[in-house]
Formats: C-alpha cells, structure tokens, sequence
C-alpha cells in the first residue's frame, strides 16, 4: 500500500514537472517565433503578365524587401480572368504572411464585374499598405480640334454621340476612369475597347477615335515624343510628371477623381503583428532609391497608407466602382 502511494506522488511529481516543462517551452517559444518571421522565402503573387508595369514595380519591392527581410522574394506572375487567378492563389494560401500580393485598384473593381468570384472579397484579404497613386491620362493625336479639356466637355455635350474614346478595355481602370467622367459629366461618348493600350494609342494617332484613356506609362512616351497631345489628368491633383497637363476637376467637373493605385495583400486570416511587420518593411523598401525610381516611372505618388487606411480605401473605391458598373450597364467579356 505504502510502495502504491510512493508510486502515485511520483508520478504526479513526473507529470507536474512534464506539463511544467512543456508550458515554459511554449512561453519562450511563441515569442521566438514571431520574432523569427521571416525565417523562409516568400512569394509576391502579380496577378498580371511578366514584362507589364506592375511586374515591373513587383521585381523592384522583391528586390528592395529580399535585402531588407534577408529571405528571397520571388516573384511569381499569376494572370488572367482579370487578376481574379491571382487574388485566389493568395486568398486561398497559407495565412502565415509569406504569400504576398501585389494589385492595383483592380482588386476593387473584380467584386462588381465578376458576382461569383472563388473567395469572398469582405474577408479574404488583409490590407498590408497602399503604395501610391497615379493619374490616367485623357490624350488625343497632335492635330485633334479638341484643343483643351474645357473644349472637349464643351463639344461632346453639344455634339452627343459625335465623339468616340478607346481605353485597354472593359473593365479595365482606364475604362471605368472614362464611364465615371461620362456620368459625372453628363457626356454620351461610345466606348471602343482595345486588347491592350498599345493598339487603342495607335488608332488614337491614326484618327480611328476621337481620344483614349491611358495609364502614364502606356502614354508619356508618345507625349515626349510629339505624337499625342494631353487634354487632362483623371486625378484630383496634377501629376509631378505632367505638371502643366490640368485636371477634369479643373476643367468643371466637380468631385470627379479616378486613379490608379498600388497595394500589397495577404490572406485575410493573417496575424495582425505579421501585417504590421510586413508594411514596416515595405516602408523601409519604399525609402531605396531603386524603387523610387520604379515608382517614379509609374508616375506614382507614393503615400505609403498603413493597413486600416488602406482598408478603408479599398471598400470606398468597391463602393464608388460598384456604382459606374450598375449604372453605365459595363460586363466583363
């Protein structure tokens, strides 16, 4: 009887002193892993083909981050169904902040031109920071007898229907840039979509169309060059870029602002202190001249939101996109 107590009371001693153990291996432990991310490479989903400007900017933050993480960034290009393959990859990847994406202001246009996406867009996403902004320009040929942004609202709402624009097309930001203009203004102005921004600026200069909608990428060569001629920024403020080239808000459209801007996801379910390592990173990316400059040729404004703004601005834009989509009838083809 004695020998079974001596037993018990040591195996109760033996156990107290196993769960001991294994709770301060998990006190010291958690913290350590935390501390410890990132401790493997991560991936940058660009849900765009390689060789475009947001691949582009994507190798430059993979870049900046790889030297400031210590792990590789790769970059790893997932296109189509309008970044909609892309998002889904991240949606449905481990929420362990090691599966990044890099959009732009696409990713609040998909919930509206695609009703049944694969993931839910309230929750699939956990802002990281919004990079910045750049205009869409308004452009026509150099012989255009539109001669001002003042002059082209004044004539195609004397001339309804007279006047035809190209942007990359449907769905696209430099098409839903216009339709907003179109109804803020008051403006009936056909739309010709083009596979791509290329051919829409080549039809542009031929004549084919009265004026396109592009990103400052696809047109500020054509500016430079004396083969375009802008008429107006779809922004609310000029671009550093094209400081002399005004704004639609300039010209008399009151409260029309429609950009292009950067952000940087994760899964939705990601721990709150990985988010916030996460953006303190792509902060400090922000600050190296090599991605400034990538910046700067994506004539983008960079502001650097944290992860609550840019939240907040990614379901103010959803809203204001799901808005032109319903009331200008546009599908995704």
């Amino acid at each position: 009887m004695k020998r079974n107590s001596t037993q018990t009371v040591s195996t109760l001693r033996r156990s107290l002193l196993t769960g001991t153990a294994a709770s301060m291996a998990l006190y010291f432990t958690a913290p350590a892993n935390a501390q410890s991310f990132p401790n493997r490479p991560l991936r940058l989903v660009v849900p765009f083909p390689a060789g475009g400007g947001t691949d582009a900017m994507a190798r430059a933050l993979g870049d900046a981050l790889t030297r400031d993480l210590g792990q590789s960034v790769i970059v790893d290009n997932k296109s189509g169904a309008g970044t909609v393959i892309g998002n889904d990859s991240v949606a449905k990847s481990q929420a362990d902040g090691y599966t990044l994406l890099l959009n732009t202001s696409a990713i609040a246009i998909v919930p509206s031109l695609h009703p049944k996406l694969p993931y839910p867009s309230e929750s699939a996403f956990a802002p990281v920071i919004l990079l910045g902004r750049a205009p869409i320009v308004a452009v026509v040929r150099t012989n255009s007898p539109l001669k001002s942004a003042e002059d082209f609202l004044t004539q195609a709402r004397a001339k309804p229907g007279q006047f035809s624009y190209g942007s990359a097309g449907n769905g696209t930001s430099t098409h839903l840039a216009a339709e907003l203009l179109k109804s803020t203004a008051n403006l009936l102005v056909p739309h010709v979509p083009y596979r791509g921004a290329a051919p829409a600026m080549n039809d542009v200069m031929a004549g084919q169309i009265d004026l396109a909608f592009g990103t400052l990428p696809s047109v500020a060569p054509l500016l430079s060059g004396g083969k375009l001629r802008a008429l107006a920024v779809t922004s609310n403020k000029r671009s550093p870029l094209l400081p002399n080239v005004p704004t639609f808000a300039e010209a008399g459209v009151t409260g029309y602002d429609a950009d292009v801007w950067y952000g940087v996801f994760v899964a939705g379910a990601t721990p709150t202190s990985i988010v916030e390592q996460l953006h303190a990173a792509v902060r400090r990316a922000a600050q190296t001249d090599a991605l400034r400059r990538r910046a700067a040729a994506e004539g983008l404004a960079l502001t650097l939101d944290d992860p609550q703004e840019t939240a907040r601005i990614v379901r103010a834009e959803e809203a204001k996109w799901r808005q032109v989509i319903k009331a200008q009838s546009i599908k995704a083809v």
